[in-house]
């Protein structure tokens, strides 16, 4: 069942299109109501999170992909009725053994594999648009850190088995540059004739956790649009590291590339309390900034948010953080008074038209 089947089926749709005062339930299960104007935002547009996790609970992901026949309807169903059309589920693992990568890709693709009445491996554009058209689930291969990375061969040989996207540091030092939380020295000789690569081959380059001077060294140094995946303006955030400054935002849009908002609590604003209106300020000053056409979306989360799994750690925000907040978010940005085509540019479209251009 595709995602408008299961919205017919709880009549919520009504004839007449973008009606902002009607509202009624996403589904005929739950009581909370959304505009209907929402909901068929959702639905029309290829809604891309690229950086997303299918869950943060990881033994159960680790159970899916190495034992896929656990995965069924019921979860496919759950992910589906998000609203997410492709899911960049990227991680960092401390080890810098290319072994150790190479085998998280080596599971995704027996999952996906394993799976393909759910699951599309995204490989290039074309895939996103036959994906969403069969109702499947898009999963792009990427990694948040590129310390595993020892020689251009590495990446060809990633690249070969379906890696897209490559952060180059994560928040501390590798080959390639620095990260957010260490002195950054820049983009390293290396780290420059990775790009040069990655641009060859038609892989991304995404520079959310690397520090500002390697950012906007990398940023100069790509021929194509650079991407920063999940991150947020440092400008409304001021103390956090892991934020961009205007000029790091700037120089991407620059070079058409977009930046992901996340709903990391702390990322959003640095002192309690963090509301959606805080997420919508950042989404405000990005687009006041560039234009509408370089932000899109990153929550950095998946469904249900970090904080169910944690007792002590907050990183969630309060109406971002169940599996309808896509639709949350949408409501949000009617409110701050965005035209349909802009909300459909900000939930998927700007990172397909810039992943246009880098996967060739």
């Amino acid at each position: 069942m595709n995602r408008r089947e299961l919205l017919t089926r709880s009549a919520c749709l009504v004839a007449a299109p973008f009606i902002s005062m009607g509202r009624c339930r996403l589904f005929a299960s739950e009581a909370h109501t959304y505009s209907v104007r929402a909901i068929e935002l959702v639905e029309q547009a290829n809604v891309i999170d690229m950086l997303s996790l299918l869950t943060l609970d990881w033994p159960l992901l680790d159970r899916w992909r190495k034992t896929p026949d656990t995965f069924g309807d019921a979860e496919f169903k759950a992910l589906r009725q998000s609203g997410i059309n492709v899911f960049q589920p990227a991680v960092a693992f401390d080890s810098p053994e290319y072994a150790v990568t190479r085998k998280w890709m080596d599971e995704w693709n027996q999952f996906i594999s394993r799976k393909p009445e759910y699951f599309v491996r995204i490989d290039s554009v074309a895939d996103m648009l036959r994906c969403r058209g069969e109702g499947k689930i898009g999963i792009i291969l990427g990694m948040q850190d590129a310390n595993y990375i020892h020689s251009l061969a590495d990446i060809d040989s990633l690249y070969g088995i379906g890696q897209r996207l490559m952060q180059l540091t994560y928040n501390s030092t590798n080959l390639l540059g620095h990260g957010c939380m260490v002195a950054d020295e820049g983009l390293t000789p290396f780290g420059l004739d990775v790009i040069r690569k990655m641009n060859e081959i038609g892989m991304a380059v995404d520079l959310s956790h690397c520090g500002e001077r390697t950012t906007l060294e990398a940023i100069e140094a790509s021929r194509k649009p650079v991407l920063i995946t999940h991150s947020n303006c440092r400008a409304l955030a001021p103390p956090v590291a892991r934020c961009k400054s205007d000029e790091v935002i700037a120089a991407a849009a620059r070079k058409g590339g977009v930046i992901g908002m996340t709903n990391v609590r702390h990322f959003v604003r640095a002192a309690d309390p963090v509301t959606i209106e805080d997420v919508l300020d950042h989404f405000d000053h990005a687009i006041q900034l560039v234009g509408i056409e370089h932000v899109g979306v990153g929550s950095d989360l998946d469904l249900r948010g970090r904080d169910a799994a944690s007792h002590t750690l907050k990183y969630d925000i309060a109406g971002l953080n169940h599996p309808r907040r896509m639709f949350d978010l949408v409501e949000g940005l009617i409110r701050r008074g965005y035209t349909n085509s802009h909300i459909e540019l900000i939930l998927g479209g700007n990172f397909q038209i810039a992943l246009s251009q880098i996967w060739v």
